[in-house]
């Protein structure tokens, strides 16, 4: 299985833009979905997250309200929606799949994901 993100870019603060997760040679009909991310000179965070079969959508305290995770089940595709962009938004994105469900605790847990997909630089300018 491969994943790849696109859609990052240069955008000024208070902009938008629209992350894609594409999966190919399978899918995770029964797993779960995350978006983390990796400001230069910190460590990968956990940005938001779904599970195929429903549940709790868990964002980042930094990202609510301004971040929506959604998905096309019939593109195997992922989306990251970012809305009222930030300069403290800059970092490499990342998208990271599991084929096994996920417990709510653990969707944040970048262990406990399988798959990971070459990141997308998102810059925001101040």
């Amino acid at each position: 299985v491969q994943l790849q993100a696109s859609g990052g870019g240069l955008v000024q603060a208070g902009g938008s833009l629209r992350l894609s997760c594409a999966a190919s040679g399978g899918t995770f009909s029964n797993g779960a979905v995350a978006w983390f991310r990796q400001a230069p000179g910190k460590e990968r965070e956990f940005v938001a997250a779904f599970r195929y079969r429903g549940g709790n959508t868990p964002y980042a305290d930094s990202v609510k309200g301004r971040f929506t995770i959604s998905r096309d089940n019939a593109k195997n595709a992922v989306y990251l929606q970012m809305n009222s962009l930030k300069p403290e938004d800059t970092a490499v994105y990342y998208c990271a799949a599991s084929a096994r469900y996920l417990i709510l605790s653990n969707l944040a847990n970048q262990n406990a994901y399988d798959y990971w997909g070459r990141g997308t630089q998102v810059t925001v300018s101040s």
